[in-house]
């Protein structure tokens, strides 16, 4: 193990899909005036976020909607995605080290082809029904009850590149769905066919207008293209504690103790616990998915809103907890504006705040030109092999 430059324990918390204005690249990918965060401020009066206030987040905001702070407790930036792309997977990966130049192959227009759904149908033995572009929740009101009087499975897309399969944990079985995504992903294994993730999707529920999709969410993911800041701290013999759905977004590489998450409070409380343990030493990468999944697909802002006070109440309680040899990195890997046009994830900037307590100064830092920066300052601070992209900003942290 390698010696430690300035923290011992450092915890990532992805905000999923919190973006802070529209990257200068947005017009490219349709997005020119996106502004998660600040759209929600718009349209949500009394928005309580004391402990992201605090930090000196709303400082990076150009408006008067959230005041900002004299003396902040921490640094704030914001970083621009230098991979072509704009999904869970890449943002992420990017993070940790990694840059796609091509996207992922995606089937939102036309759902998956004859080919791939017949070679579905014969090793599952169950037939498909769907095959399209769809919301999660309004898909299953149209054939939740379809699926549960006929086993068939519900096939579906989105924006993402993702094939996802809805069924019943009642009727269907959660170990059955497990089994048929597994086979898809092997079949999407094919290179004109090659999507980001395999999604189980599993509900309970009757009737529609009823169902409710439940936490044993799984996702099977691609490999990482190569190496990422988090095969460098294992193999150092560092812990990397993956929170949520981080393990299934890196396949389980580099990963060395893995919690799922039942939502993103849930999340939280799971950092919490880690916070309060001292049998650890390197990164503990968290991902919050319902400000995403939940909120910022299904354009409600009211929904993401309520999110956000319930994540600062529990970074309320996080903070506290921290000691001088830690550091707190909160960030985004896209954006999701919840008063968009669709449904898609959204060009934006990301904000990166950092926070801890042996802090001696604070303020703004310069932009990033790539979400690559946190890996490279994790890297940076544990002393092991930097990736090829990213600007470590640790000797900016006083």
């Amino acid at each position: 193990m390698n010696e430690v430059k300035k923290y011992n324990r450092i915890f990532t918390i992805v905000v999923d899909s919190w973006g802070f204005g529209n990257a200068p690249d947005a017009a490219k990918f349709g997005d020119e005036g996106a502004d998660t965060m600040g759209h929600i401020a718009e349209n949500v009066e009394d928005l309580d976020l004391p402990h992201l206030q605090e930090l000196g987040t709303f400082n990076m905001k150009e408006n008067d909607l959230i005041p900002i702070v004299e003396t902040p407790k921490g640094y704030y930036l914001t970083l621009q995605e230098h991979s072509n792309s704009k999904d869970t997977m890449t943002g992420h990966w990017e993070m940790m080290g990694l840059y796609i130049q091509e996207p992922f192959i995606t089937f939102t227009d036309t759902g998956f082809p004859p080919e791939l759904i017949n070679e579905l149908e014969e090793r599952t033995g169950h037939k498909v029904v769907g095959n399209k572009s769809a919301s999660g929740t309004e898909i299953l009101d149209e054939l939740g009850e379809h699926h549960i009087a006929t086993g068939d499975m519900i096939v579906y897309t989105s924006a993402d590149s993702v094939l996802q399969i809805a069924a019943s944990e009642e009727s269907f079985g959660l170990e059955e769905l497990y089994r048929c995504c597994e086979i898809a992903r092997d079949i999407t294994m094919k290179p004109e066919w090659k999507v980001g993730r395999v999604i189980a999707r599993p509900f309970v529920g009757k009737t529609a207008h009823h169902f409710e999709r439940t936490p044993n969410r799984h996702d099977y993911a691609l490999k990482p293209i190569g190496r990422t800041v988090l095969n460098s701290l294992k193999d150092a013999g560092y812990d990397m504690i993956a929170v949520g759905k981080i393990n299934d977004i890196f396949v389980g590489e580099g990963v060395t103790e893995a919690l799922h998450s039942e939502s993103s409070v849930h999340g939280m409380d799971q950092t919490i616990e880690i916070a309060k343990r001292d049998d650890w030493k390197g990164l503990c990468f968290v991902n919050l998915v319902d400000f995403d999944a939940k909120w910022g697909h299904r354009r409600d802002v009211e929904g993401y809103a309520s999110e956000l006070e319930r994540f600062d109440a529990k970074l309320g309680k996080l903070m506290p907890l921290l000691k001088e040899g830690d550091l707190l990195m909160i960030t985004a890997d896209h954006g999701n504006d919840p008063t968009w046009t669709g449904t898609d994830h959204t060009r934006e900037m990301v904000p990166l705040i950092l926070y801890s307590p042996s802090f001696k100064s604070f303020g703004h830092l310069r932009t990033g030109k790539t979400f690559s920066d946190i890996g490279a300052t994790i890297a940076d601070n544990f002393n092991v092999e930097m990736p090829e992209w990213g600007e470590s900003i640790l000797n900016l942290l006083d």
